[in-house]
């Protein structure tokens, strides 16, 4: 008998049809002998419906208030699910974030995992039944309910895993599987039977949107067993594991991401310490900074542009320009009609010439690069918005066709 873990995202669990298709998996599971942990996302666009609640109230929301309102999503769908599992006799019962025993820091809105008292849960299996857990959700040391951010659920599963020591951990997805790009823009995209963590984690922070990135760290780092599957067909998934013939493929995918925004300071003073002013006022306020690049300096002067997170925009452009005399810089400017288009594979570890195929691609598509970021399994570039797909087409061409 196998201990394992299914999540299941908001369209797996949208309406009442999809509900007990959700239970008929989970039921079939546990009928093969299985135990089962079930974690579950807020129903469809539960979520932007309690964002915009929130926004006819106020523009500036408590954070801890938020997590209030936004947890109430994944309570909601857990309650169903269990519902819709006694319906077809099979015996469950529902569990919050913080009854599952999930203990986070104070972060509010963007919380992390400090540790998991799983006994609750290891107690209601024992008493042969299913634990539908709420994902996205925790309590911090003053007993308030914090959030785990974007793909939240994922991580919870993959935490749960790690903790139960479980067999499987299932990612239930609306896709088959990982692909080599997004198959509704690239329509030549091909299902991945396998991926590397290394591979998943780049593709997964760079805008490939089946896994979120938290949950991929969390699976290398305990060694949990991973698969991306479909929750509307049943066919075998795509397995990410440790290590994978890295000579089969060159590439195993291409990413966009368009939640990108650059930020310039432009007249820096070209002296020691000012890229830590900068960049510790960001790290304060939690902010992600991915490619960073640093003009030469030109009469005692220099240029900071560095990417964020769009939707983190306007709070580091508001901190920069408030602190705008700690690092002499003479302006700041931002641009958000930007996206980040990447390839990802560990087999251009061996292989020379990646970048040049990738620039040619473009160049032949007549798609101008702003900045590019590399690492030993991935490049990046900064291209305008509007050519995103195109330059995705396009790389994935040169590379998968």
């Amino acid at each position: 008998m196998a201990l394992i873990v299914q999540k299941f995202g908001g369209t797996s669990v949208a309406n009442r049809d999809r509900l007990f298709n959700v239970a008929r998996i989970v039921a079939n599971t546990r009928n093969e002998g299985n135990d089962v942990v079930v974690v579950v996302s807020a129903q469809g666009d539960t979520t932007d419906d309690l964002l915009q609640k929130a926004a006819e109230i106020t523009h500036n929301p408590s954070q801890r208030e938020m997590d209030m309102l936004l947890s109430t999503g994944e309570q909601i769908s857990i309650a169903l699910l269990t519902m819709a599992l006694g319906e077809i006799g099979c015996p469950a019962i529902s569990l919050t974030g913080w009854q599952a025993g999930f203990h986070t820091d104070r972060t509010h809105t963007k919380a992390r995992i400090r540790r998991i008292e799983a006994e609750r849960i290891s107690n209601e299996l024992a008493k042969n039944r299913v634990v539908v857990v709420a994902g996205f959700q925790g309590i911090n040391r003053q007993d308030d309910i914090t959030t785990l951010g974007r793909g939240g659920s994922d991580t919870s599963a993959v935490a749960i895993a790690a903790a139960l020591h479980a067999d499987l951990c299932q990612i239930f997805t609306d896709v088959d599987g990982v692909y080599t790009a997004d198959p509704r823009v690239v329509k030549k995209a091909r299902k991945l039977d396998v991926i590397t963590f290394d591979e998943m984690l780049e593709l997964a922070s760079l805008g490939a949107q089946v896994l979120n990135n938290r949950s991929v760290e969390l699976a290398k780092k305990y060694g949990v067993n991973l698969e991306v599957c479909s929750s509307m067909n049943n066919v075998p998934g795509t397995m990410v594991k440790e290590v994978v013939d890295v000579e089969g493929m060159l590439i195993k995918g291409v990413a966009k991401d368009v939640n990108v925004a650059v930020i310039s300071i432009l007249g820096v003073p070209d002296v020691p310490g000012m890229s830590f002013k900068v960049f510790s006022l960001m790290a304060q306020r939690n902010i992600n900074v991915d490619i960073i690049l640093q003009s030469s300096g030109d009469d005692g002067y220099k240029d900071l542009i560095f990417t964020v997170p769009l939707d983190e925009m306007e709070v580091a452009r508001k901190v920069l320009e408030e602190n705008i005399s700690r690092f002499g810089g003479s302006k700041v400017e931002v641009q958000d009609d930007v996206a980040k288009v990447s390839v990802v594979g560990a087999g251009m570890q061996s292989h020379p010439g990646v970048a040049s195929t990738m620039f040619e691609a473009l160049y032949e598509s007549n798609i101008n690069i702003h900045m590019i970021s590399t690492s030993e399994i991935k490049i990046s570039v900064l291209i305008d918005k509007k050519e995103a797909d195109k330059a995705v087409n396009a790389i994935h061409d040169a590379f998968l066709a």
